[in-house]
């Protein structure tokens, strides 16, 4: 929107908080699809060496998938707590360093 000179436009922050919820979910599900390719491949070389020991390593798996829900999670909760009149440059840097630090933790 136009402001005036002395005026902050406190829309321009939501953009830095929208990144964050776009930093959450996509590095949580690009650690959480890594992470599931290497199970997969840990799964396949079970299943050569000791196909009794398959269900076992299944954990790895979901232990990875559990990653994108996490960023899902955190995702939803940032969202929410956007409000484009009551935001304020600080809530929208703490929504973005919040994202990443979810996002890219999902990281192996």
């Amino acid at each position: 929107g136009s402001t005036s000179a002395g005026e902050v436009d406190n829309q321009q922050y939501t953009f830095f908080g929208f990144i964050g919820i776009a930093a959450a979910l996509v590095f949580a599900n690009l650690g959480a699809a890594y992470g599931t390719a290497k199970a997969g491949v840990g799964i396949s070389s079970m299943g050569v060496l000791k196909p009794e020991l398959i269900f076992k390593s299944i954990v790895p798996i979901i232990m990875a998938g559990i990653l994108g829900i996490y960023g899902l999670i955190v995702a939803v909760i940032l969202n929410g707590r956007i409000n484009a009149d009551t935001y304020t440059e600080y809530m929208g840097y703490k929504h973005l360093s919040s994202g990443l630090c979810c996002g890219l933790s999902s990281l192996e």
